[in-house]
């Protein structure tokens, strides 16, 4: 079988690496050999080690995890860039390589590194606008020399993995047209749309037996209306916005319940109630591994998520939003990527 590396920056342990990046890796591991380099932070590694290790296992991927550096800014990332290639040196002296998924542009600039001098196809899966996405979500500001010169740095090496790759990945048509737009010498062709999505085969209603435990638990009453976020919250999801929404919400059903199934810490999220003078006993919270979460959102009436509008926002396409649907539950949501176009596809 071909012998594919895949490099992430992002962790398997992470809830990110257990819905989008795990399925499609276990799916193509029946056709090729995969190595994965990710890199781990401390917590999550500790929690979820084991049960990474078992799925690599049963399907035949060999998983090198690297530690994540998260401080200071910038060096702490070359560090960790340095890191990956002595990984990769290690790794080729034994194991012929035949192909480098780079997911996203940190993992990339190592990933060229390695065609250019040892002329291993490379593919970009660059997910989105990534240097833009750091602007847009006020991580760095341009008026600050150093990140405007990092800024500058990643748009000029954005066009060069896009030119110099073999094949480029875009979540969404509406990316892979701004693609095209801004580099008129790119062949169409080369740019292969896949959108976030989720494995039927778990996130499926025909799975859930009984959800009244999960009520149980929770201390939500079968009675009550459930709305439900789901994932992290991070820089885009206005959570603001997504309050006053359920504030609307409980007017019309007086027995309704925001259930946020998330990482983020519970304070954060009551903050913002109180601050729209929303009961904390109408709050919920749960954070659980990937394999639980469609019981969970078995649960749910009503799914939702409102992201940040922005010129990166393009290019995102949200794992919740076919986990959401695949288990039957409808979405409210603003437009954003290619969501519009999906919506319009679904019949009802």
């Amino acid at each position: 079988m071909k012998k594919i590396l895949y490099l992430t920056y992002d962790g398997l342990t992470d809830p990110l690496g257990q819905s989008q990046i795990l399925p499609y890796i276990i799916g193509l591991s029946q056709n090729y050999s995969f190595f994965v380099i990710s890199f781990e932070k401390k917590q999550r590694f500790q929690a979820n080690k084991e049960y990474i290790e078992d799925i690599c296992r049963q399907n035949n991927i060999t998983w090198i995890p690297l530690s994540y550096t998260k401080k200071p800014p910038i060096l702490s990332t070359l560090f960790d860039i340095l890191k990956l290639n002595i990984a990769i040196k290690k790794l080729l002296k034994t194991e012929k390589i035949e192909l480098i998924h780079c997911r996203s542009y940190i993992t990339s600039l190592v990933g060229l590194g390695f065609k250019k001098k040892r002329n291993i196809r490379f593919v970009f899966d660059m997910r989105g606008f990534w240097a833009d996405e750091r602007v847009d979500g006020n991580i760095w500001n341009l008026k600050n020399p150093i990140y405007k010169s990092v800024y500058n740095y990643f748009k000029k090496k954005e066009k060069s993995f896009l030119s110099n790759s073999d094949s480029i990945i875009s979540l969404t048509e509406k990316a892979k047209s701004e693609i095209l737009n801004l580099n008129p010498t790119i062949i169409e062709e080369k740019i292969v749309v896949i959108p976030c999505s989720t494995d039927f085969s778990k996130f499926s209603p025909e799975n859930i037996v009984s959800s009244s435990e999960i009520r149980k638990k929770l201390n939500i009453s079968e009675q009550s209306f459930v709305l439900t976020y789901l994932g992290s919250l991070g820089t885009w999801y206005l959570l603001d916005e997504m309050i006053s929404f359920f504030k609307q919400l409980h007017k019309k059903y007086p027995d309704a319940v925001f259930l946020f199934i998330s990482p983020e810490p519970f304070e954060q999220i009551i903050n913002i109630a109180k601050k729209h003078n929303v009961d904390k006993k109408l709050i919920r919270h749960s954070f659980v591994r990937h394999d639980e979460i469609p019981q969970y959102l078995s649960i749910s009436n009503l799914g939702i998520m409102f992201i940040k509008p922005s010129y990166s926002k393009m290019s995102s396409s949200p794992t919740k939003f076919a986990e959401f649907l695949a288990m039957n539950i409808p979405v409210i949501c603003n437009d954003i990527g290619d969501l519009a176009k999906h919506t319009n596809q679904i019949p009802g």
